[in-house]
């Protein structure tokens, strides 16, 4: 009878693995940018804060950051997931009430100016899990150059190897058919903005050589300038009072 029993439940979970493997990894985040009118911020977070509460949960929760430097300082960046491919696929039309909400409770307090994609979070060229946040993140967006996609990465993986020597938590996200391709790195600061204080680690610069030769980081920007179409990079935070509860 053991043996029996032993051997259906091996066939039980033979006939379960394909349907483990069509469950998909939720590695997906979109993200919007939005831009309030300056003289109403406070009524744009009441809104956005009572829309995020109401509307997003589970695999369409919000996390939503102040922007607090570079070119788009003063927005507000909306991130939503992780999820997967195929939730979205499942999601279906939202509702009329969350649309009405949206449209008629937040908008009035916005101006023209706004930005949409998605992001596929990137394991392999990470030192952080998807879902290991902080409130803190700088966030350096990369453009290859058409055909050198493969080059930047190799790029960012040598910088994987002194991240993770040097103990930084940084989560790499690809844009997924969401304008140029670029790559996001996103810097967690888990002890706040006094990681980036001087003397905080060792050398950067230091631990890369070490690790790939004198001279090498110079070769590193000499690729940067070859591969990459520029960079820019800001510094985001996070308003837990504005997101999904």
């Amino acid at each position: 009878m053991k043996n029996y029993f032993n051997l259906n439940v091996s066939m039980l979970l033979l006939m379960l693995m394909p349907f483990v493997g069509m469950s998909q990894t939720k590695n997906v985040i979109s993200t919007n940018r939005v831009f309030p009118k300056v003289d109403k911020v406070l009524e744009f977070e009441k809104a956005l804060a009572n829309h995020a509460q109401k509307y997003h949960t589970g695999d369409v929760k919000w996390r939503v950051f102040d922007i607090q430097s570079g070119p788009d300082a003063g927005g507000y960046h909306i991130v939503e997931g992780p999820k997967s491919w195929e939730s979205e696929d499942s999601r279906g039309d939202i509702s009329v009430a969350h649309n009405t909400d949206w449209h008629k409770g937040v908008t009035p307090f916005l101006t023209d100016k706004s930005s949409t994609g998605y992001s596929v979070y990137i394991d392999s060229l990470s030192t952080v899990a998807i879902g290991d946040y902080s409130d803190k993140v700088q966030i350096q967006h990369l453009y290859p150059k058409p055909g050198c996609g493969a080059k930047v990465i190799s790029m960012i993986d040598n910088l994987k190897e002194v991240w993770a020597a040097d103990g930084y938590t940084v989560a790499v996200y690809s844009s997924s058919s969401s304008g140029p391709t670029q790559y996001a790195i996103a810097t967690r600061y888990k002890q706040g903005l006094k990681e980036r204080a001087s003397g905080f680690r060792k050398s950067f610069i230091g631990t890369y050589e070490k690790k790939f030769g004198s001279g090498s980081w110079a070769i590193f920007n000499d690729n940067i300038r070859e591969y990459t179409d520029g960079n820019w990079s800001e510094l985001i935070s996070f308003r837990a009072d504005l997101s999904s509860k």
